[in-house]
């Protein structure tokens, strides 16, 4: 006779719909995932789906609320104590720990998934849906917008622009790695098969981090150069280098630019006030970005809400 699993057993329907929701988009991401999947795990109808969350997308969005709305209020909470305490000697490392501190505690809580805990926040980063991207810059704007200040308090010598990009490149690739399948086998590698205690761990990831916020702008002589690599490179990018030492001084297209609706918003705030202000060779920075202008909103939300 077949031994039915305690937790499930005893487990109310819609806690076993939400874990079922849950380790679907961590394992196919939110497109790849059916109600037909979801009630198959659950082992519940389509009707108990419909009475308690009415659609797949209420379903989705209760899924991700009950995780993240605790771990941001987590979060939160810790800038908060550390704005206290340093006021204007909030470091980068302090409001890198108010991020990692609070999603490496709930990792250690089975009751909140565990391991699978980083695993969700990685997916709900590198997610490609337009669904959950809108869901997570409506959701935890605030949060995305309290950080975001705290980092431009504590790397003030950075345009808001290139702070922006900073941010979404090295949260976004440390959010790639949680949401893969190996993380518990690459964090081993990355210990050496050592034990670490949270200590360690959020030291060597920070210090990842922190070199890539805190490295200078380039100069141009640095421009220079990547303009000489790209010419050397051939096959049609010599109109690329060439297009890029143009744009370094054709300072004054940016007005034009903005008229015509090119630059993307900031995600708070003028981004006007930063262009304006930005150092020599700002612009050469700016046609080297895919489609150029300011990181946009949806990756700072996302930076903010869903990545560890």
């Amino acid at each position: 006779m077949a031994v039915r699993n305690t937790s499930r057993a005893t487990g109310d329907t819609k806690t076993r719909i939400l874990d079922a929701a849950e380790t679907l988009f961590v394992e196919f991401g939110y497109e790849a995932m059916s109600l037909r999947q979801i009630t198959s795990r659950a082992e519940v109808n389509l009707a108990a789906v419909n009475y308690h969350f009415g659609s797949k997308e209420a379903l989705i969005h209760a899924m991700l609320s009950r995780r993240l709305d605790r771990l941001n209020e987590a979060r939160l909470q810790l800038l908060d104590r550390f704005d206290a305490l340093l006021g204007e000697r909030l470091t980068c490392e302090h409001v890198l720990g108010a991020m990692f501190i609070p999603a490496l505690r709930l990792s250690r809580d089975p009751l909140v998934g565990g391991r699978a805990f980083l695993r969700l926040l990685g997916r709900a980063y590198t997610d490609p849906s337009s669904f959950i991207r809108d869901f997570l810059n409506a959701h935890y704007a605030s949060v995305a917008e309290r950080f975001f200040a705290a980092f431009q308090r504590a790397l003030p010598h950075l345009p808001r622009e290139e702070l922006g990009w900073r941010l979404h490149f090295a949260i976004g690739a440390l959010s790639g790695v949680l949401a893969g399948a190996d993380t518990d086998r690459l964090i081993s590698e990355f210990s050496q098969g050592k034990s670490m205690n949270d200590l360690q761990l959020i030291a060597r990831l920070a210090s990842l981090m922190v070199s890539a916020l805190k490295a200078p702008l380039p100069d141009s002589a640095q421009l220079a150069m990547f303009a000489a690599v790209l010419g050397d490179a051939g096959d049609g990018v010599e109109a690329m280098a060439c297009s890029t030492a143009a744009a370094a001084t054709a300072t004054t297209s940016a007005p034009a630019l903005k008229a015509e609706g090119s630059t993307p918003p900031a995600p708070s705030g003028d981004a006007s006030t930063t262009s304006s202000a930005a150092p020599p060779g700002s612009a050469a920075r700016e046609a080297e970005r895919p489609g150029g202008g300011v990181a946009s909103g949806s990756t700072l939300h996302r930076a903010a809400s869903g990545a560890m």
